[in-house]
């Protein structure tokens, strides 16, 4: 489920906000060298949102999950005023929620209440962020609990087969790193060098905050100065951005004993902020459609095939099934592509999906803490925190000629892995291809 979780976070990195006004109300200002993006809501709800730039480049793959545990810690192991309890209690008092989470491209720590208790919920949030304890007894606890949630995921087959292809996939880059960590690197960890960690990354130079509300702004930028007193400027910090190519189709498998097979495939896509952006992004709604309907409804090979844009600052495609029939998965796969590649998509299909696309995301971003969200990721990964304003207008202007190009470009060779019985998969049909050779073991 993580994976999906995950994409949803992402996902709001091409939402866009519901309204033309907000457009217009919408600005961003520089507080002691941090930038403060404010979003009036319209409503009495009060989001915040203060992001730490850098995700899976903030650590070493030793110590992956470190940032996950520090983000766990600053709500989970009280502050320098209030113990844990304490610090829930008083939040439970008005009904506001502080909390956080991390990604492969940065962690976020959130602030949710209704304005009217604003002014009692803004000191605990700041207490967390920047008086946090690390209690190590409370410490001891969360790991326990964050070992055995990976424990648990890793008896996941979906699950599994996504941190395979990522490790096998990325292997020697960052984003073959876990943000979550293993057992093994969890166990490790101790409450004083996770909080020497937050320290080193609480820096202004790699904090962002989204604030989606109706406040006065000279109150806004007064709390915000008044947090970042006793925070360190930091070093210059520029999000890193890899371009993922791969240069031959792979092909890698491990023997599990699995009621079915578990496939999963990897390959480019366009960087946040490139002119590929968007129109790719449809391009993998519509064969995402279409593989579905090939795989499952055509040829009954897999009960819920899956194919995602997975965007971040190193965006890939992915396709993932699970199927007793790996081989002739392959072959539908091979003809979809080939077909799309030879054909591109209809007006029509792109016209729809356009409408669809959009019509969810102004769905999704009906709520204050979807909206700051986009906005968030949008500044992170785009660097352009508008684009979460016009994303809607830019989606409009796209051509089936340019969502088709779009696919053509990056979809090409892919990494594949496979979990499940190994005598039951040819690996030279992941690695050659199955069109025009005489061997497709599926004919349509």
């Amino acid at each position: 489920m993580k994976k999906y979780i995950y994409l949803l976070l992402i996902a709001a990195a091409s939402g866009s906000v519901t309204t033309a006004v907000a457009q217009q109300k919408a600005y961003a200002t520089m507080v002691d060298g941090v930038k403060v993006i404010v979003q009036p809501s319209g409503n009495d709800i009060v989001e915040i949102q203060t992001v730490i730039k850098g995700g899976v480049h903030n650590y070493p793959a030793a110590k992956m999950g470190i940032e996950s545990m520090a983000i766990t810690a600053l709500t989970e192991c009280g502050t320098l005023k209030h113990d844990k309890n304490s610090f829930k209690n008083q939040l439970d008092k008005i009904s506001a929620a502080v909390y956080g989470g991390s990604n492969k491209n940065f962690s976020v720590v959130r602030l949710n209440c209704i304005k009217g208790d604003f002014e009692t919920a803004w000191p605990l949030y700041v207490e967390a962020i920047t008086m946090p304890k690390f209690d190590a007894k409370e410490f001891e606890r969360i790991k326990q609990d964050a070992i055995t949630n990976l424990k648990a995921a890793e008896s996941q087959p979906d699950e599994a087969i996504d941190k395979f292809a990522d490790k096998v996939a990325f292997a020697g880059r960052d984003y073959a790193k876990n943000p979550d960590g293993t057992p093994e690197i969890i166990s490790k960890l101790t409450a004083e060098e996770t909080k020497a960690f937050y320290n080193s990354i609480l820096t202004k130079s790699r904090l962002l905050i989204v604030v989606v509300a109706d406040l006065d702004r000279a109150d806004i930028e007064a709390k915000v100065k008044a947090m970042l007193a006793g925070v360190k400027q930091g070093t210059p910090f520029q999000m890193k951005k890899d371009f993922f190519r791969v240069y031959k189709n792979t092909f890698s498998a491990e023997n599990r004993e699995l009621a079915t097979n578990y496939v999963e495939g990897i390959t480019s896509g366009p960087a946040p902020g490139t002119p590929d952006y968007d129109a790719f992004n449809v391009a993998m709604r519509i064969f995402g459609d279409r593989h579905f309907l090939d795989v499952r409804t055509n040829n009954g090979l897999s009960y819920a095939p899956q194919s995602w844009f997975s965007a971040g600052s190193t965006s890939v495609a992915k396709f993932s099934v699970s199927t007793t029939q790996p081989d002739k998965y392959i072959a539908v796969f091979d003809k979809l592509v080939d077909k799309i590649k030879t054909q591109g998509f209809a007006n029509d299909e792109v016209a729809n999906m356009k409408v669809t696309y959009l019509t969810g995301f102004y769905y999704k971003n009906e709520t204050n803490s979807a909206q700051a969200s986009s906005i968030a990721s949008n500044e992170v990964l785009h660097n352009n925190w508008k684009r979460s304003l016009t994303l809607a207008e830019d989606v409009r202007k796209l051509t089936a000629t340019q969502v088709s190009d779009a696919f053509r470009k990056y979809i090409g060779n892919i990494v594949w892995v496979y979990q499940g019985d190994t005598k039951k998969v040819n690996p030279l049909l992941y690695t050659n291809g199955t069109l025009n050779k005489g061997d497709n073991p599926v004919s349509h």
